[in-house]
This record gives C-alpha cells, sequence and structure tokens, in this order.
C-alpha cells in the first residue's frame, strides 16, 4: 500500500517464500546455460525498429512489433521462446534502483537499504552505495531473465539520486551503480540498457547498448539523448500525454523508436510509422 512502509522483521512464512523464489532463480540460471546464447549483435537503429512496452496483463506476443520490453518476474518463458521464435528481440524490465514490496524477492531487501517512497504505488527508493548487500539479488534477479531467454535487461529506477530519495546520493554515486549494472548484465549475457537517468546520457552511453526514455518530447529533453543515437545504438521512446501527430515527426527526425502508450504500459500501443 503506497505510503506504508514495507515490514521490518522477516516471517517463517516470508523465508520460505524468499527460499521458493531463489530456487526458481536458480533453476532460471541454470537453464540458461543449455539456451542459446541470447544476445544477437549489432543492434539495428532505431529508425529500423519498432518497439513494444508492456508490463501488465498477459504478453501479447502477436503485436506488430520488432522489440519488446516485457516485465521479467511475470512474463513466461514460453512467451519469450515464441518471441524469438519469431526473430524478436526480447528486454527483460527489473527493478534496480527501487524495491516494489510486491516483488517475490522483497524480502530480500533489509531495511536499512531502504528510502523514500517514489511517489508511485507500492514502491521505494533504495540506496544503491550498498553494493555488497544488492549485488546478490541484482544479479538473481538478472539471472532469471537470462533463464527466461531475454536478450537484454533494462534495469529500471537508476536515476535516484536526481529525485529526492530519502538518501544522500550523489551524482557520482548513481553513475558508479549504473556502470555496475551494466558490467553486471554483461557478465550474465545480457545486453544493458539505460532507463531514463537523462541527465548521465552522455556520461553512461560508453556502457550501455540502448536508451529507454519515457516522455523527453513533453519534458523538452529529447536532444539529450543524441548521443546514443551518434553511436549507432537505438533509443526506444514512449510518450504518455501527447499524441503521435505532436512527438512523432520530431522523434522519428531525431532517429528514435517512439511510441504512445497508456501508463499503465498495457497491451495497447500507438506506434509512429516510417
Amino acid at each position: 500500500m503506497a505510503g506504508a512502509r514495507p515490514p521490518r522483521t522477516v516471517t517463517a512464512r516470508a523465508a520460505r517464500a524468499v527460499v521458493a523464489v531463489l530456487a526458481v532463480l536458480l533453476a532460471g540460471a541454470a537453464c540458461s546455460d543449455e539456451r542459446d546464447p541470447p544476445i544477437p549483435r549489432p543492434w539495428p537503429t532505431a529508425t529500423a525498429l519498432t518497439w513494444q512496452w508492456q508490463l501488465t496483463g498477459e504478453p501479447d506476443v502477436t503485436v506488430d512489433a520488432d522489440v519488446f520490453a516485457l516485465d521479467g518476474f511475470t512474463a513466461t518463458v514460453d512467451a519469450v521462446d515464441r518471441l524469438r521464435a519469431r526473430g524478436k528481440r526480447v528486454v527483460c524490465h527489473v527493478e534496480a534502483g527501487v524495491l516494489r514490496t510486491s516483488r517475490p524477492d522483497a524480502g530480500r531487501f533489509p531495511p536499512q537499504v531502504l528510502g523514500e517512497p517514489t511517489g508511485r504505488p507500492d514502491e521505494w527508493w533504495v540506496d544503491v552505495r550498498q553494493w555488497g548487500v544488492l549485488e546478490p539479488i541484482l544479479t538473481d534477479r538478472f539471472r532469471l531473465c537470462r533463464g527466461k531467454g531475454f536478450h537484454a535487461v533494462a534495469p529500471y529506477g537508476v536515476d535516484g539520486y536526481a529525485y529526492d530519495p530519502g538518501l544522500p546520493l550523489t551524482f557520482d554515486d548513481q553513475i558508479v551503480f549504473n556502470r555496475r549494472l551494466a558490467k553486471l548484465a554483461r557478465s550474465l549475457g545480457l545486453s544493458p540498457g539505460l532507463v531514463n537517468d537523462i541527465d548521465q546520457v552522455a556520461a553512461l552511453e560508453p556502457d550501455f547498448d540502448f536508451a529507454v526514455n519515457e516522455e523527453c518530447f513533453v519534458a523538452a529533453e529529447c536532444d539529450r539523448l543524441l548521443p546514443f543515437v551518434a553511436a549507432d545504438k537505438p533509443v526506444f521512446h514512449v510518450e504518455y500525454d501527447a499524441d503521435t501527430s505532436e512527438f512523432c515527426p520530431t522523434t522519428r527526425a531525431l532517429g528514435f523508436a517512439s511510441v504512445h502508450k497508456s501508463r499503465e504500459l498495457g497491451v495497447w500501443r500507438a506506434p509512429c510509422l516510417f
């Protein structure tokens, strides 16, 4: 529930749940060794791509898109396999710098790494400076992505320093954490993507293979994503409150793969056409 802090103690029931989650994660990691290498390289430029970002509801694998960004916890192996069989690229959306207390592994996050609520339901900022605590949790999350056959990972909540997280995070703290995420992803054979964090795009572009951005048109800051375009790396962009007739001419000219979505990120989409 938004506004209520997560439980500060771990019950026996919660502990059993964590053990069950770990079993699933480790099973996913094991099966990843038996799957084909997940990264098809190189990424095409965004002007040659269309994309779908679906985080709620059962993934619709029939959508006419080249790239699918799906929730790493709820997307099934079958859905990912069906997309891979059609030659689609599949990106795993997982929280990294924030905690959603409804996630099955939420009990692994100790109270001392939690900051303030992000303003979204069920979501809290995480102290990204505590890498020793977070690394094994995030490693298992990335292994889950790999085990399900995702090609890439898009860690979410990686710009807490720019907000009011209730933690003394600095620009440099965020840079270090985000680079660690990219390195971790690559160590597991996943292509890393930078989600938002637009103030650090220029510094982090060399570390990431693509960018995911929300509402740069409304914020009048799409030009700040051009380091990815200049490096021939795709920018996957979404607007919620602007119509395609407003932003598509601008973002397509910049070379982005752009789409109009509702904020719940369900199936519906209106892509910018070539």
